[in-house]
């Protein structure tokens, strides 16, 4: 038995007298040299990459370390060598990065050795650091990747499914791969779990969620119908001073509260008077739903790209206001104008009859129904606002003062918070913003997002001009046939990007560029924002089909006029 123990001791001691982890970890006997190997390490924008693993060689020998060593968020890393005293710096220590999606670095010489200092005990600490660029590979995960980002919009642009559900099979193959196929191959590899759940801007998430408790309690009050009313006294019975009206109204109420509510409750009213001046409800409701559109694109809140936008890029309530809010007031009044001339011909059919008669018959039904709630409402919608404004001095995410104000509200108004969560907030909403920004991050990983950024910076060859050109109307024509949603989701990190390398982008104009394209361009047809599609529906639940070439008809030209406003204004104003 003894010699058993023996024997059983003497082989433990040899397995780790020649195990390569203990003898590269362990430390020579006496004084030694220890160096700290220090390094930053960058995609081609600059950006620190993570989980790089990193790999050390002494004289062309792998150093072996007990654990994996990896570069942490912001691309940075930190690691002690022992070395026998006297042999730094002469000897050669090399180093090698490799990570899925990218080129590996080969073997980089590490030069600069220098002495930190020496301890009491005669140890002598030298220091080096290394900072390296990794370049992207088009590996087989940055294809599935595209493809799945193609097919999502390609489902959400043809209706296919519903936007929800196509970016969460989106969202849910691009893990599914990475944890399959990417487990064996590392080239498979799109994204992890973890990251993942990184990419989700929850500042979004709960500025949204928090907006609509906002605007449901405000619901329960009938001031968007009163609104409309006292839009309709305000035209004495003059329908192009109605149309003028309603289209302001809208365009105010949608800058500050979602548009999308804002034209659920003022749709059928809408329809109502113009039933009652018997001309075609599209007359009013289209330049309605236009003006929504244009009033969102001047606040932070005002349309759910500007929010992503504000999130991404750390703008403020001010930012936006001080540099959109002009030329969206621009906009409006060209708006307006167009609308007023397409439709003159409908609008000289209108029968006014009594307008004293008829704004009393609307009074009866569309009425503050509560008064007490709508002062608590627009204390506590000031209040919020307000922090929206000094949110940035503040240093404090929007979403907090939302959540504050929403929270403050159903305290005071005792609105039952199960009903508010059941009916009042669009969780298909904010389930689609989480699945979307989780395929995008699945393309940003993979390096679709930073091809397409370099591509846009080679053809604008430098010039902050043709690049705000470029971003103002690409995203236009895109936000016009797919969902400006994903389209500004993807657009961010290419933007983010392009004010690094573009000289004078990083006053900001290349954000407004892509928040003027995205917001106005949805504009263009029933499928690029969401208010033309809930109006859409709304109308047909109502007997009054609109069709995809109708709308586009009606929608186009007006667009493109605001676009180019746009584009006039940003260079020469904004440059």
């Amino acid at each position: 038995m003894k010699k058993t123990f023996v024997s059983v001791f003497a082989l433990v001691s040899l397995v780790l007298l020649v195990h390569p982890c203990w003898a590269a970890e362990k430390t020579p006997a006496g004084p030694s040299d220890v160096l700290t190997l220090t390094g930053h390490i960058a995609n081609a924008q600059g950006k620190g990459i993570k989980e790089v693993k990193v790999e050390v060689f002494v004289d062309g020998k792998a150093v072996h370390l007990a654990d994996e060593l990896v570069t942490r968020d912001g691309g940075n890393f930190q690691i002690k060598l022992p070395f026998p005293q006297g042999s730094l710096p002469a000897a050669k220590v090399e180093m090698e990065l490799s990570k899925p999606s990218y080129k590996s670095s080969g073997r980089i010489p590490v030069e600069h050795v220098l002495e930190d200092h020496k301890d009491a005990k005669g140890n002598v600490y030298f220091i080096s650091h290394v900072d390296h660029v990794l370049h992207r590979a088009i590996t087989p995960a940055f294809w599935i990747a595209t493809l799945v980002l193609l097919g999502v919009y390609v489902l959400i642009a043809l209706e296919v499914l519903h936007r929800t559900l196509a970016a969460m099979v989106g969202g849910a193959l691009m893990l599914l791969i990475s944890y399959t196929a990417g487990t064996f191959f590392p080239n498979y590899f799109i994204l992890s779990f973890e990251d993942a759940i990184k990419a989700i801007d929850m500042n979004v998430i709960f500025l949204l969620m928090a907006m609509m408790i906002i605007v449901g309690v405000m619901k329960k009050t009938g001031v968007f119908q009163w609104l409309a009313l006292k839009s309709f006294e305000a035209a004495r019975g003059n329908i192009f001073a109605l149309a003028a009206v309603l289209m302001f109204v809208t365009a105010v109420t949608s800058a500050f509260l979602d548009n999308v509510t804002t034209m659920l409750l003022i749709t059928p009213v809408t329809i109502e008077i113009s039933r009652a001046l018997k001309v075609n409800p599209l007359s009013l409701m289209l330049p309605e739903v236009f003006a929504s559109n244009v009033g969102g694109t001047a606040t932070l809140i005002g349309d759910p790209p500007n929010i992503m936008i504000g999130s991404y890029a750390k703008l403020s309530f001010v930012d936006f206001g001080e540099n959109l809010t002009l030329i969206c007031l621009i906009g409006l009044g060209a708006s307006i104008l167009y609308y007023l001339w397409y439709f003159k011909k409908e609008y000289k059919k209108a029968v006014v009859g009594d307008v004293r008669e008829m704004a009393n018959k609307l009074r009866e039904d569309y009425k503050i129904t509560n008064m007490k709630l709508l002062n608590m409402s627009l204390i506590v919608l000031g209040v919020t606002i307000f922090l929206f404004i000094i949110h940035g001095a503040l240093h404090m995410e929007p979403s907090v003062a939302a959540l504050m104000g929403a929270g403050a509200l159903l305290v005071l108004s005792r609105v039952n918070i199960v009903e508010m969560l059941e009916h009042e907030i669009e969780w298909p909403t904010l389930i689609f913003f989480m699945m979307l920004f989780v395929v995008v991050a699945g393309a940003e990983e993979t390096g679709l997002i930073q091809v397409i950024a370099d591509w846009v910076a080679e053809v604008s060859k430098g010039s902050l001009v043709i690049a705000v050109i470029m971003i103002l109307w690409v995203s236009a024509i895109a936000s016009a046939f797919i969902d400006n949603i994903p389209f500004t989701a993807t657009m961010l990190p290419i933007v983010a990007y392009l004010n690094t390398v573009i000289p004078g982008a990083e006053s900001g104009i290349l954000w407004w560029s892509l928040a003027l394209g995205a917001c106005l361009g949805g504009n263009g047809t029933m499928i690029g924002a969401s208010a033309n599609v809930v109006t859409v529906g709304l109308a047909e639940s109502m007997g009054h089909h609109i069709s995809f070439m109708t709308y586009m008809r009606m929608a186009w030209w007006p667009m493109m006029i605001t676009c180019a406003l746009s584009m006039a204004w940003l260079l020469i104003v904004e440059i």
